[in-house]
């Protein structure tokens, strides 16, 4: 059996809290079709996120840590849909609920490689064809990106199942796993998140080392005071992902 094979994700696969789940995700895939485009993304970096009462440690930096809400509300379901909300008010992000159902939890899907269907990525991203080395990188670095990549928008596509891969509002999407977990994984504190949530006491950040698609790390509003506060170790936190 290959080291890179890969097979479809299953609910009790991502029933789990998603700081356990998260790591199982790097290496497989997030396929979706979009209006008849076939887009592959292999996952590079992703973080994990609790809603109110899920796991030992209340999260802060969760859009759940209140509770559950109409903007929420999908965080809250079976494992395996998708909560794809919106960021600043323009870009549509992607996560993975995991977690029992009936505790909020989900997965950021923040970057990925694209390793199916890079022209329909090209035309969504607005990339000139063809493609740079950097261009190739960037075109799923980052949530905002990686979002516009698979071409799922909230509020249309929030919801959708990624298990069963039935279409949902013109879109289907199937979440794989691979056969066997990635061996060169990092974690770290997430990407602006502000407070103590965007710190070393959140090590909920896990990327695949070394590889370039990995967006870059920033400091939240007010995380690296806290950081530098808490654990005394802000100042040494890389600037990107390794």
């Amino acid at each position: 059996m290959s080291a890179d094979a890969l097979h479809r994700a299953t609910r009790a696969e991502l029933s789990g809290l998603p700081v356990h789940v998260a790591p199982s995700l790097l290496g497989g895939e997030l396929r979706t079709v979009v209006a008849g485009s076939e887009v592959r993304l292999r996952l590079t970096e992703v973080e994990a996120y609790h809603g109110q009462g899920t796991g030992p440690d209340a999260d802060p930096g969760s859009h759940a840590r209140m509770g559950r809400t109409a903007r929420n509300a999908t965080m809250w379901g079976e494992p395996g849909h998708l909560y794809v909300y919106l960021s600043h008010g323009i870009h549509s992000c992607v996560n993975v609920v995991s977690g029992p159902e009936g505790q909020a939890g989900g997965i950021l899907l923040r970057a990925g490689e694209v390793v199916g269907g890079t022209d329909a990525v090209a035309v969504r991203r607005g990339a000139s064809l063809p493609l740079t080395r950097t261009a190739l990188r960037d075109l799923a670095r980052g949530p905002g990106r990686f979002g516009q990549a698979v071409g799922l928008r909230h509020p249309l596509h929030d919801g959708i199942d990624a298990i069963t891969g039935a279409e949902f509002e013109g879109a289907r999407a199937e979440l794989w796993l691979r056969d066997e977990p990635v061996a060169d994984i990092t974690t770290g504190p997430r990407v602006g998140v502000a407070g103590i949530a965007g710190t070393e006491v959140f090590p909920w950040r896990f990327w695949i080392a070394s590889n370039p698609t990995v967006s870059p790390f920033r400091w939240g509003r007010g995380a690296q005071a806290e950081s530098l506060h808490t654990t005394g170790v802000g100042s040494r936190i890389p600037s990107r992902g390794r």
